[in-house]
């Protein structure tokens, strides 16, 4: 990977405003990301027509979405595709291309995953303490819904967090 910087950008990516994830559901995943995780509800769109063809290139589009806040400036947008009736449900695993994953910084990761379980995510496996890297010494864990949704929920050291707080 190249660490060179472009001298003649014409540019500059200011902030990652959000993430967005296609839902078969928009009513339990709003659910699942407001009143499990904790996350501020923002709105709700319906976009149809034109403007959702031109925005996502799919033809036919018709989307219901809902958008949360999350700790800090981040948001996540849900997205349910009413349209068009071709969709497909996508089995990617993180290691397939194209697939993606949001990681959360959590204070207590052994709750989280005891919270969750109850939502229909499970872990894909047992929570690992990084021991290399910018991230060492933190609690990993990869949790996945129904739909393929992947979250990496990640847990700082305790002394770390002492000290942070």
């Amino acid at each position: 990977m190249s660490t060179s910087t472009n001298t003649n950008k014409s540019f500059c990516i200011i902030s990652a405003d959000h993430t967005g994830i296609t839902v078969s559901n928009l009513e339990r995943s709003l659910t699942f990301w407001r009143d499990v995780l904790g996350f501020q509800f923002s709105h709700t769109a319906h976009q149809t027509g034109d403007l959702a063809k031109e925005i996502t290139g799919v033809a036919g589009a018709e989307i219901k979405l809902a958008v949360l806040k999350a700790p800090g400036r981040h948001k996540i947008e849900l997205l349910e595709y009413v349209a068009p009736p071709d969709r497909k449900q996508a089995t990617l695993r993180p290691c397939d291309v194209g697939s993606i994953h949001v990681a959360l910084l959590v204070d207590d990761l052994g709750a989280v995953l005891q919270k969750i379980s109850a939502s229909g995510w499970k872990a894909v496996g047992k929570p690992q303490t990084l021991t290399t890297g910018p991230n060492a010494g933190k609690r990993v864990v990869y949790v996945r819904d129904t739909d393929g949704t992947t979250i990496e929920f990640m847990q700082s050291p305790k002394k770390q967090l002492l000290a942070d707080g």
